[in-house]
C-alpha cells in the first residue's frame, strides 16, 4: 500500500534528505508531496489523500509550537512528526506533549525514524482495524437488548435496524435500507387514528432529543398495531455536525414485563439475591399487623461479620462477595420459610422472626446462626473462619413500627460487639449509645466546616492501554479532632439528615476547583478532576448556579471539571434530570454517570442525557473474577458506550485478572486500589509527574 506524506519545510537540504530516507526506508511505498510555508501546507491539508505530515517547525510564516497546534487542529487525525534543530528539542518535545507522533532533530535524520513514523501510520490503520470490530460487537448488543433501534442518515432514509426493530416493524433491514422511515416506522395516535409526524423528521429540523407522546401506536407492516414509547436522537459526526438520527422504541408489554423485573431488582440485593431494606421494611410492616390482630410477638435480628473488612482486605473484595453469599445461604437454612433473611448492606443482615416467635425461639435461632457461621468457609483456595455479631429486638416489647425494630435490634448488635464479638444481645431501653453518637456526629458536623476539618483526598483514573493518569477523583476525608481520620461512611447519612450535604458538597468543589488550579499553576497539569455529587445536592435549586459560581471564582476551565452522578439519583426523576444536564453540560462540564448498571436506565432515557462518561459500578467489575463471573454484563456496558460514543471507566480494579479483562475489551479507563488509593494533594501530584514523565520516556524511546 502506497502512502502520502506532506513534507512541510523551506529547507531544500532537509527535504531531499527526508525524502531520499523514505524512499530508501520503505522501496517507494511513499510517495511525497512538499510545501514551504504554513498556509500552503494549510491549504493542502483542506483536501483529502495525505497520510502523514513531516512538519518543520521553523517556517517563514510561522515559528515554533503554534505551527505544529495550527497543522493538528486541521488534521488531528493525522500522524503529525516535527523537524526541529537540536537546541530546540525542548520544543518538540513539548508538541510530543501536544499530540504530535515523533519529531526529527535535523542534522541527525536517522532511517530508523522513517520506521517509527511508519509504525504510526501502521498503527492508526490497527485503531481502525479495532473500531470495526468495536462496531461489530456494538451491533451484537444493540441486536440482544428488547428495544428497537432505527438509525437514518440526514435526509431521513433508513440505513439501520436491528432485529427487535425488525421483529416490532415487519421489516427487514435489507427491504427498509434507503426507505423514507416514515414508511418503515408508521404512527399514529391511539386516541383518534391520527397520523403522528415522524420523531426522526423533528430532530433533523430541531437537532435536539425528541420525546414520543404517551398512547403512540405502531402500525406494523402487516397492518397489526402495537402500542410503543420511543424517543429520537440526533446523531452527529466528530465535527458536531448532524450526520442522521436514531430512534429507540419498545412496546408496552415488554415495559410491563421489565418493570416487574426491575421491581424484582429493586427489592433484591444484587450479590446475595436476598431482600434488600426496602422488601424487609415492607416485611415487618406486614408481621406487625398480623401481630397486632393475634397478639403474638415477633423477632429483629441485626447481624453483622466480626472483623470482615480484615478479609476485604487481606483477600480482595472477590473473597468478600464470594464469603457474603456462603453467609447468606447459611443463614437461609437456620430459619423458617415464613421468616425472611435480608441485607441491610455491606456485612449487615437481618433476620425476621415472624409467626408469633418469642424471646426463647429467636434465642435458639440466634444460637443456632452463631454455630452455622463458625464453621469454616471454604473460599477459592482459602478455608475463612467468621463469627458475628447479633442484636435483637421484640415487637411490642421494644419497638411498635419497623424503624424502631431496626434501630433497636442495631444498637443491640453494637452492644453485642462490645460484650466480646461472636454472641447475641437483646435489646434494652437503656441502650442509648449509638444514640448519642449520633448526636455527637452531627453536632461536630456543624462545626467541622468553620474549623476547616475536612480535607480531599485524590484517587487516580487511569488510561488502560497506556497507563497513563487522566484524571482524579476528588474523596471527602473528615480529620477530626477525637476520631482522627474519618471516611463518608460514618458521616455522611448524618449529614444528609441534618440537612448539611449541600454545605459539605459546595465545599469540596470549590476545594477541587482550586487544587486543580493550584497544580496548573505549579506545571502539574490534571487533565480532569472528578466530583461526586448527591442526590440532595443534584435536586438543589441552587446546584446548578452553585457549579458555574464555583468555576468563575477558581478560574478552573469548565472542561477540566467532571461532575459524577449515580445512576439511580438520575432515574429518580429522568425529565428533570435531563434539564439540569444540560444546563450543566451548556457550560462545558463533563458529566459522568456514576455506579452505572445499578439504576436500571434505559436506553431510551441515556439518549435524553447529555453523557459523557459511564462508569461502571465496582460490583460488575468484581464479577469478572468472582465465581463464574465472565463479565457479560462489563463486555456488553463497554460496547454500548462505543457505540454512544461515551468514555467508559471501570469503577474498582482490584487484581491484574479484571485488568486483563479490560485492556482485552478495550475498556477506556480504570480506576481502583490496583491503580492507587486516595492521596493527599502532594503525593497525587508528585504521582502525577512520575506518570507524566514515564509517558514521555516511552513516547522517546526508539521503535526497533
Amino acid at each position: 500500500m502506497t502512502y502520502r506524506v506532506l513534507i512541510v519545510t523551506a529547507d531544500a537540504t532537509d527535504c531531499d534528505g527526508l525524502q531520499d530516507m523514505l524512499i530508501d526506508a520503505a522501496d517507494g511505498s511513499f510517495v511525497n508531496e512538499r510545501v514551504t510555508r504554513l498556509d500552503l501546507a494549510l491549504t493542502r491539508l483542506q483536501s483529502s489523500g495525505i497520510d502523514a505530515v513531516l512538519l518543520d517547525l521553523a517556517l517563514p510564516d510561522s515559528v515554533g509550537l503554534d505551527t505544529f497546534l495550527a497543522v493538528f487542529a486541521a488534521v488531528p487525525h493525522l500522524p503529525i512528526l516535527t523537524l526541529c534543530a537540536p537546541e530546540d528539542e525542548p520544543l518538540a518535545l513539548e508538541s510530543l506533549r501536544c499530540g504530535a507522533q515523533g519529531y526529527l532533530l535535523k542534522g541527525r535524520f536517522a532511517s530508523y525514524l522513517v520506521a517509527q513514523s511508519l509504525s504510526n501510520i501502521i498503527q492508526r490503520k490497527t485503531v481502525e482495524a479495532r473500531l470495526l470490530v468495536e462496531q461489530e460487537r456494538a451491533e451484537t448488543t444493540l441486536n440482544s437488548i428488547s428495544d428497537a433501534v432505527i438509525g437514518t442518515d440526514l435526509q431521513g432514509c433508513i440505513d439501520y435496524l436491528n432485529l427487535a426493530a425488525e421483529r416490532m416493524t415487519g421489516w427487514t433491514r435489507e427491504e427498509a435500507r434507503g426507505k423514507p422511515v416514515a414508511q418503515v416506522l408508521q404512527l399514529i395516535n391511539g386516541v383518534n387514528d391520527g397520523v403522528v409526524p415522524s420523531p426522526v423528521d423533528q430532530v433533523l429540523q430541531q437537532g435536539a432529543e425528541v420525546g414520543m407522546a404517551a398512547g403512540t401506536i405502531l402500525v406494523r407492516r402487516d397492518g397489526s398495531n402495537v402500542a410503543i414509547e420511543d424517543s429520537a436522537a440526533p446523531i452527529h459526526d466528530p465535527d458536531g455536525q448532524i450526520s442522521g438520527a436514531v430512534v429507540v422504541f419498545h412496546d408496552v408489554t415488554a415495559a410491563r414485563a421489565m418493570a416487574m423485573k426491575m421491581a424484582y431488582l429493586a427489592q433484591h440485593d444484587f450479590l446475595t439475591k436476598l431482600p434488600n431494606r426496602v422488601l424487609l421494611n415492607d416485611r415487618i410492616a406486614q408481621a406487625i399487623s398480623l401481630a397486632e390482630r393475634s397478639g403474638n410477638s415477633i423477632a429483629l435480628m441485626f447481624l453483622d461479620l466480626d472483623n470482615f473488612k480484615h478479609i476485604n482486605d487481606s483477600l480482595g473484595h472477590g473473597a468478600g462477595d464470594k464469603l457474603l453469599q456462603s453467609v447468606a445461604l447459611r443463614l437461609a437454612k437456620c430459619v423458617r420459610n415464613s421468616d425472611t433473611v435480608s441485607r441491610n448492606g455491606g456485612d449487615e443482615f437481618v433476620v425476621l422472626l415472624a409467626e408469633g416467635r418469642n424471646m426463647q425461639d429467636a434465642s435458639l435461632t440466634a444460637q443456632k446462626i452463631l454455630a452455622a457461621l463458625a464453621e469454616p468457609h471454604r473460599i477459592d483456595q482459602h478455608e475463612l473462619h467468621v463469627t458475628s455479631s447479633i442484636g435483637i429486638s421484640v415487637y411490642p416489647t421494644d419497638a411498635g413500627s419497623a424503624e424502631a425494630l431496626l434501630k433497636n435490634a442495631d444498637t443491640a448488635m453494637y452492644h453485642a460487639k462490645e460484650a466480646g464479638r461472636n454472641n447475641y444481645q437483646f435489646f434494652k431501653h437503656d441502650m442509648t449509645a449509638r444514640a448519642v453518637e449520633r448526636q455527637v456526629i452531627e453536632s461536630s458536623l456543624w462545626h467541622a466546616l468553620e474549623r476547616h476539618e475536612f480535607v480531599l483526598h485524590y484517587q487516580p483514573k487511569v488510561n488502560l492501554q497506556t497507563g497513563s493518569i487522566t484524571g482524579a477523583e476528588a474523596l471527602l476525608r473528615w480529620v477530626h479532632p477525637q476520631w482522627g481520620m474519618t471516611l463518608p461512611e460514618r458521616f455522611m447519612t448524618v449529614a444528609e439528615e441534618c440537612g448539611l450535604i449541600v454545605q459539605i458538597g459546595q465545599w469540596v468543589l470549590r476545594e477541587a476547583c482550586v487544587q486543580t488550579r493550584l497544580w496548573q499553576a505549579e506545571g502539574v497539569l490534571l487533565p480532569s478532576i472528578a466530583v461526586n455529587v448527591s442526590a440532595l445536592e443534584f435536586r438543589h435549586p441552587g446546584f446548578v448556579d452553585g457549579v458555574r459560581s464555583i468555576l468563575e471564582e477558581t478560574g478552573l476551565a469548565p472542561e477540566r471539571l467532571q461532575l459524577e452522578i449515580t445512576e439511580s439519583v438520575l432515574m429518580r426523576d429522568a425529565d428533570t434530570s435531563a434539564t439540569v444536564l444540560h444546563q450543566l453540560k451548556a457550560m462545558g462540564v463533563q458529566l459522568a454517570i456514576d455506579d452505572f448498571g445499578t439504576g436500571y436506565s434505559s436506553l431510551s432515557y441515556l439518549l435524553k442525557f447529555p453523557i459523557d462518561v459511564l462508569k461502571i459500578d465496582k460490583s460488575f467489575v468484581h464479577a469478572i473474577s468472582a465465581i463464574q463471573g465472565n463479565g457479560i454484563i462489563v463486555r456488553a456496558v463497554i460496547a454500548m458506550g462505543a457505540s454512544l460514543h461515551y468514555q467508559v471507566v471501570a469503577e474498582g480494579v482490584e487484581d491484574q485478572a479484571q485488568l486483563h479483562f479490560l485492556k482485552a475489551e478495550q475498556c477506556g479507563e480504570g480506576q481502583g486500589f490496583l491503580f492507587g488509593q486516595g492521596l493527599v494533594a502532594m503525593q497525587f501530584a508528585t504521582l502525577l509527574l512520575a506518570s507524566e514523565a514515564s509517558v514521555t520516556a516511552a513516547a522517546l524511546a526508539p521503535v526497533d
